[in-house]
């Protein structure tokens, strides 16, 4: 198959959606193929070839174009969470708190852990977007009798009364989210590092 403007064969699939959020950036790779192209300057699987053609998605960002990650509770909120928790480098950040539920965003780094801990009286529901990990649950905290691998895209179910600890066992920082219900932190609340999270719940208790 070939282009309209070039006699060397189109590589991509005759079938590739052009416009697919799903397959725009692959770690902000700037000439992803497909992407979205400009219909002027058509020739989709040569952009390093003709820069100027390459037009990022509506509402896509990539690595010049960051997200602005602060708390944006409670109003109204759309973002790519997957680009939102990779780049997070904090040990955590409230993205979003409202009256029943509160998403926030975590970096572990390699060899560290969330701490043990409970909530008595919260639902937890955490993705693994980046990394991989060891998860141990129980009902008490000397006997986590529940163990479980984990890595991209899976999720853990943390039922409110459960001790509960994840560990980053690989080489890497562990990119999560993590959905509270109720909320657990305070809106706008950001610990650059586990040891900051530590002194502000010595602090809150």
């Amino acid at each position: 198959m070939y282009n309209n403007y070039h006699n060397y064969p189109y590589t991509c699939p005759a079938n590739t959606p052009m416009y697919n959020p799903n397959s725009m950036y692959n770690n902000c790779n700037p000439y992803p193929c497909p992407y979205y192209i400009n219909p002027q300057l058509y020739n989709p699987c040569y952009p390093k070839q003709f820069p100027q053609q390459y037009i990022p998605l509506p509402g896509k960002t990539d690595c010049k174009n960051p997200i602005c990650l602060k708390d944006y509770g409670s109003k109204p909120f759309v973002v790519n969470i997957e680009d939102a928790a990779k780049q997070n480098k904090t040990f955590r950040t409230t993205l979003w708190t409202g009256k029943h539920l509160q998403l926030t965003l975590m970096s572990i780094n390699v060899g560290e852990d969330i701490g043990l801990e409970i909530h008595p009286n919260t639902d937890q529901f955490i993705r693994i977007e980046e990394g991989q990990g060891l998860v141990k649950m129980g009902d008490k905290r000397d006997k986590l009798d529940f163990e479980k691998k984990v890595r991209d895209d899976f999720v853990i179910l943390i039922p409110a009364g459960k001790w509960h600890n994840l560990i980053n066992t690989g080489n890497k920082p562990l990119k999560l989210y993590s959905i509270y219900a109720p909320p657990e932190h305070p809106h706008g609340t950001v610990h650059k590092t586990k040891a900051d999270a530590e002194k502000a719940e010595k602090c809150h208790r």
